[in-house]
């Protein structure tokens, strides 16, 4: 019961992803597209009329040679070379028909890929930070990989395969019954509908040996693309032949899978071999037996197993292509499932764009949960006014890094309100929230692309002065200048080739290209030696000036100069104020400093031995 009940959910899922592949066909407001499908069918009509004709030259230049007359045998004034000559000039025609098809649908089966898998893109990026995290990246692209290129082999399929094959068959089969007996028809069609049938029986076994194949495949991919990204990692604790064990587990289940995909296919090749074969010879018996009863001539012989090749040659394909086909659907399922995966943070209808005037932004008794039995922010408000710098501290869990997601809106809050200058922000469009506000994380991630991109990406339309002018506030338009490719140099996947240093100066280029009205800095040094952090801590104030900046910080030492600091623990705001009044009241904010100071006293070289003891 429940197996059938697969089965239905997978006949509703290929009935889904036809309808959703149908209209690339016949694209609309594509006026040039739909000549060429129409060019492209002219074509294959033509290519099959002429296959259809072919025998008739083969078949007269048999008769000619064993010197009989059949059908046809107005044919025979061009004799057996000429006849000859004539076969092969149609089956050249032939094959120009099929190749000028060919090249004409090519544009519409590419243009209808660039466009599912420009769909699936955006679709990807627009699928909220909780579905990315709980998603493994390696499988998530070979789901796009693998379902965009069933687009354009499903197309083919649609156009090429099914419509020409019961052409060719109906033209063949109004041939057999016109120049030789109803029977030969019918073996024909017993044997095709006994190899549709074994042929879809076995193939939907196969379906479900591959999809387990597809997930293996999908977790090697994962956890060599996890393995290699963590190189360095992998490197300090040795554990290479871990890793390769690892990968080798996944890839011996992907084995398992492959191995039972092959042996499937040697079944099903060698029982679709034994029935078009026994098909052929019942058929050939059966003209064997006209020729010598003298009904027939050596040349219909000859020409009626030439139609029995020409219809199996496009009939074994049709096993080959629905094998391949329900693959694809399989592919293509996974992926329109990706597709239907709705958006947790979308914009609402008729959302206005974000009007930035001052910058202030507000917290209002905000509550949030990712997991409900576990709420993070319960209740939280605060104010940022215009031009203050507010910095968030507490211990890990408070939800300071929470709140900066709630802020860019990566999540929506669970109750309560967050506005920018009086507006909520579920009531603007992502575009111009995002456009509105600068983050620093506390690990830059840059793009496998030159120094000079990963700088530009903050303003794509930037002039190269104005991007030299923001590496020079970020105080690394000198170490630019000393590489040996300057700006054009590759920083590698990540960004691996810089130090935390130098990527986190080129992040700070980056956002202060941007030129935001509203800085987010997550934890942006906490991952720093003393010195560099110093130095980036200078270029963040700069960067700051003006604007309304938000401080997520860790180490309180880099947040004592804000405006105002509000300390955050178990969600809760539990202090508020400046550096000095905080440190004064004693509380919890003055024991972190406290605690923190003693830390940095540990660390510093100065305090060894040589210190005076305690009294």
């Amino acid at each position: 019961m429940a197996q059938d009940q697969i089965t239905v959910e997978e006949r509703a899922r290929g009935r889904r992803v036809l309808r959703e592949v149908v209209p690339y066909l016949w694209p609309e407001g594509q006026f040039g597209l739909r000549v060429r499908v129409v060019a492209a069918l002219v074509a294959l009509v033509l290519a099959k009329l002429v296959a259809v004709a072919t025998p008739f030259f083969y078949k007269g230049a048999v008769d000619d040679l064993a010197g009989e007359f059949g059908e046809g045998a107005g044919l025979l004034a061009l004799g057996a070379i000429g006849l000859t000559i004539a076969y092969g000039g149609v089956r050249l025609l032939n094959i120009l028909f099929q190749q000028l098809r060919d090249v004409i649908f090519a544009k519409v089966g590419q243009t209808a890929l660039r466009q599912m898998a420009l769909r699936t893109f955006r679709h990807i990026h627009a699928l909220s930070l909780r579905y990315h995290i709980s998603r493994k990246t390696g499988a998530l692209s070979r789901i796009m990989e693998r379902g965009v290129k069933g687009v354009a082999f499903l197309l083919r399929f649609l156009l090429f395969s099914i419509g020409p094959l019961l052409l060719e068959l109906v033209l063949i089969g109004v041939v057999l019954v016109t120049l030789f007996d109803w029977r030969y028809l019918a073996v024909l069609v017993v044997t095709m509908a006994v190899y549709i049938w074994f042929t879809f029986a076995i193939t939907e076994w196969r379906v479900r040996i591959r999809r387990e194949m597809n997930e293996q495949d999908n977790e090697a991919n994962q956890r060599a693309i996890d393995s290699l990204l963590n190189f360095e990692t992998v490197k300090y604790f040795g554990a290479e032949r871990r890793e390769a064990g690892r990968y080798d587990t996944a890839m011996a289940g992907y084995e398992v899978a492959a191995l039972k995909t092959a042996y499937s296919l040697g079944l099903i090749n060698l029982g679709q071999a034994t029935i078009i074969n026994g098909g052929l010879v019942v058929v050939m018996v059966m003209a064997a037996r006209g020729v010598m009863s003298g009904d027939l001539t050596v040349g219909d012989f000859v020409m009626v197993n030439a139609y029995m090749i020409q219809i199996i040659l496009p009939l074994n394909f049709l096993g080959t292509v629905y094998r391949e086909i329900r693959q694809a659907l399989v592919d293509m399922g996974e992926m329109f499932q990706l597709l239907e995966q709705p958006s947790e943070v979308v914009d609402k209808s008729g959302a206005a764009p974000l009007a930035v005037s001052r910058g202030e932004v507000t917290f209002q008794d905000v509550r949030f949960a990712y997991d409900p039995d576990r709420p993070i922010l319960k209740g939280v408000s605060l104010h940022v006014a215009a031009g203050e710098t507010l910095a968030i501290v507490g211990p890990t869990g408070s939800g300071k890094s929470t709140i900066g997601r709630l802020l860019f809106r990566f999540y929506d809050v669970a109750g309560g309100a967050l506005k920018i200058d009086g507006q909520d922000v579920r009531e603007v469009t992502q575009e111009s929230l995002h456009h509105a506000i600068g983050v620093v994380p506390q690990d830059t991630v840059l793009f496998n692309d030159s120094i000079y991109y990963n700088i530009a990406y903050g303003r794509p339309d930037a002039t190269r002065e104005a991007v030299e002018q923001a590496a020079r506030d970020a105080e690394i338009h000198d170490f630019i200048g000393s590489l040996p490719k300057g700006y054009d140099t590759q920083v590698g996947e990540r960004g691996l080739k810089l130090s935390g240093g130098e990527k986190q100066r080129v992040g700070i280029a980056r956002t202060m290209l941007k030129d935001p009205p509203i800085l987010l800095l997550d934890e942006a040094t906490s991952a720093l030696d003393t010195e560099t952090e110093r130095d980036i801590q200078a270029a963040l104030a700069r960067m700051g000036q003006g604007r309304t900046v938000i401080t997520i910080a860790h180490r309180l030492s880099t947040i004592a100069d804000a405006d105002r600091i509000i300390v955050l623990e178990a969600g809760a705001v539990v202090e508020e104020g400046a550096h000095a009044d905080l440190l004064a009241q004693g509380g919890r904010y003055a024991d972190l400093w406290h605690y923190q100071s003693a830390e940095r006293a540990d660390r510093d070289p100065r305090n060894t031995a040589e210190a005076p003891a305690a009294e």
